[in-house]
């Protein structure tokens, strides 16, 4: 997949931005302002920003709790997703929610499930919508290593090869599911292998590497818009903190930890960038000072946001009765459009795009 000089710095700039806006959150936490199990991804940046960077407008995500970086590509702005983990009352639960259980279905983003596993199936039936409205848009959906031993994994995979779904299955197996190394999980050496047994081709790639992950994610995705059916890529990577910030991942090696760490992914393509000179000292240096000036600006506005209003804490239990309009569809911008952002009000898009402007989604 060739990439213009303008992708690269974007890449790079996503990767940085996601391990900076996590690494914010995790002092917060620490800090007593962020309450609640806080999830990281230190060390998933390549494969959570390289697969998404294969997306186009329409196309649609199903990501899992560590997929910041998924939201961040897709348009998710540092202030919305602040104001979600500080659980603001303009946040787009509208602080019902701390955690990353959040989608727009105008960006494409389908929120996630926490039994990780779960969001396969309903990945499957947004790729069936697609494939019935003759789009060619495809579903990309991720989880990890340990949600690959799961009966929806499984079922979900063959669902998408029968009907040979528009989607790609991607699997970030960063060697623990919470405290289980993969060598007590699996007999086999790569997941990917698994794709076989259900009639798609499987792909496994070192998912430290982001344009090895751009590469393989980026092929899968042509061969689902091209009606060529579903794949899996699994990005091998690995977690650098523990499950969440209350684990201390005491059951890592030292050694494993220590290895991994040499193949930082944002170091490896900062070091690639250099050796191209496509990156200067110079450059790195003025991105260095937006990303903190991005992470701050959202901080600052997400603690001076409103708590939630207690009043309406029994408000959207139930969507409002009517069909579901698609992306892109005639009845989108109708007021009985269901996603994360307009069903938090039930009015029109119209109406709830300029709240979203006040909360700096972009």
């Amino acid at each position: 997949m060739e990439l213009e000089r303008a992708n690269l710095l974007q890449i790079y700039r996503f990767m940085r931005l996601t391990r900076a806006m996590e690494d914010r959150i995790r002092t917060l936490f620490l800090q007593g302002r962020i309450v609640g199990g806080v999830y990281t991804a230190q060390g998933h940046e390549a494969t959570t920003v390289g697969a998404a960077m294969t997306l186009r407008d329409g196309d649609c995500i199903v990501p899992q709790h560590r997929d910041l970086g998924m939201h961040l590509v897709r348009g998710v702005s540092p202030r919305s997703t602040m104001c979600q983990w500080l659980a603001r009352g303009n946040s787009p639960t509208l602080g019902r929610d701390g955690q990353m259980h959040i989608g727009d279905m105008h960006q494409g983003i389908v929120p996630m499930i926490s039994m990780l596993g779960e969001s396969l199936p309903v990945a499957c039936g947004v790729a069936l919508t697609m494939k019935m409205r003759k789009r060619s848009t495809i579903v990309l959906a991720s989880c990890g290593d340990g949600a690959t031993n799961t009966g929806s994994f499984h079922e979900a995979l063959n669902f998408a090869a029968v009907q040979k779904l528009p989607i790609v299955f991607v699997i970030e197996n960063n060697g623990y599911a919470y405290s289980t190394p993969t060598s007590k999980q699996f007999a086999i050496q790569n997941l990917s292998d698994r794709a076989l047994a259900y009639g798609m081709p499987g792909q496994s790639v070192d998912g430290n590497d982001v344009l090895a992950v751009i590469e393989a994610v980026g092929h899968a995705v042509a061969r689902a818009r091209n009606g060529q059916g579903p794949a899996l890529v699994e990005c091998k990577t690995f977690r650098v903190r523990g499950h969440s910030e209350a684990d201390k991942a005491d059951y890592v090696p030292d050694d494993v930890r220590a290895e991994w760490l040499k193949k930082d992914p944002i170091q490896r393509f900062e070091h690639y960038l250099f050796q191209e000179e496509i990156l200067t000292e110079a450059a790195r240096s003025q991105m260095d000072a937006q990303i903190k000036s991005i992470v701050d600006d959202a901080v600052r506005f997400a603690e001076q946001s409103p708590a939630p209003d207690e009043t309406t804490v029994a408000h959207y239990v139930y969507a409002p009765d009517g069909s579901i309009a698609m992306v892109g569809d005639p009845g989108a911008l109708d007021t009985r459009y269901i996603n994360a952002y307009d069903s938090r009000t039930g009015q029109p898009f119209h109406i709830v795009q300029k709240a979203e402007e006040a909360a700096g989604r972009r």
